[in-house]
């Protein structure tokens, strides 16, 4: 992976009414000047749903873009796209940086979703019928994950009527009432939970960025890891990426002006501490 500028950000809901990317294009100012741009998770939904041409349009059109934005893009997983590629996590900067979407912080992947049950149903199952090595790793859980994923049915995400969507996007995120408390439950647990999983996993990493839960963020954990969110392109919090040059990383707020998005301000500056053997 090249070394001189790498972007990182997640969240993209192409396609989706509830983002603000109405044209994938309007992410072009996001990659000019970066050598790589990596992509963690829910660029675009691939599941299956009830409009199969749309989604392959969507992601075709993704696609499209995306092989000629930046001399690399890496795809990454999220529990939206989990057969975009095969990559769940990413080490950068010598294994000082951990990037992986967020969703293996929970057991059921979305606490905060209509499908919780679905979901926890469907893990048993692929847990049931995994067979590969190690099943107590961290990449065997994301394998379990993804498999899950893929056997998820898209709800609002595809819906064009704005306000079909509206109905579906509240039913499926704001019913029963008490999905709301869940929210807030994993705004709040997921930098410990994403610093746990630093240290049993990947314990040289000083950063874990993140995206999923949709709150962009940094905190500072207990143990003294740097753990950030990129948010989301979906109303209403925002979005962040995090900008990696050689020794430097920082975090940058993404802007919407002219009809594109744009690196905007500096949130937060880091130099990267050498790895002790």
């Amino acid at each position: 992976m090249a070394n001189q500028l790498i972007r990182i950000f997640s969240d993209i809901h192409y396609g989706d009414r509830s983002s603000q990317v109405r044209s994938i294009s309007q992410l072009a100012p996001l990659f000019d000047g970066a050598e790589t741009v990596v992509l963690n998770g829910d660029t675009v939904d691939t599941r299956i749903g009830p409009y199969p041409r749309r989604t392959a349009e969507l992601r075709e059109e993704a696609m499209a873009f995306l092989t000629r934005a930046a001399p690399e893009v890496v795809l990454m997983t999220g529990n939206h796209d989990p057969d975009l590629s095969g990559l769940h996590t990413q080490m950068l900067a010598g294994g000082r940086i951990f990037v992986t979407h967020g969703d293996v912080l929970f057991d059921n992947i979305v606490p905060w979703g209509r499908d919780t049950a679905l979901i926890q149903q469907i893990i048993a199952s692929e847990q049931a019928r995994y067979t590969g090595p190690d099943a107590g790793s961290l990449e065997a859980r994301l394998e379990i994950f993804r498999r899950a994923c893929v056997r998820l049915p898209q709800r609002h995400q595809v819906e064009t009527n704005r306000w079909k969507h509206l109905v579906s996007f509240s039913r499926d995120t704001f019913w029963p009432p008490q999905n709301a408390g869940r929210v807030l439950w994993a705004w709040w647990v997921a930098p410990e939970r994403a610093a746990a999983l630093a240290r049993a996993h990947r314990p040289g990493a000083q950063f874990v960025i993140l995206g999923h839960t949709h709150r962009p963020g940094i905190w500072r954990t207990r143990d003294g890891r740097v753990i950030i969110n990129t948010g989301s392109f979906t109303r209403p919090l925002g979005a962040l990426m995090a900008e990696l040059t050689p020794g430097q990383l920082r975090v940058r707020r993404i802007t919407a002006r002219g009809g594109a998005f744009h690196p905007g301000p500096t949130l937060a500056e880091f130099t990267l501490a050498e790895v002790r053997a």
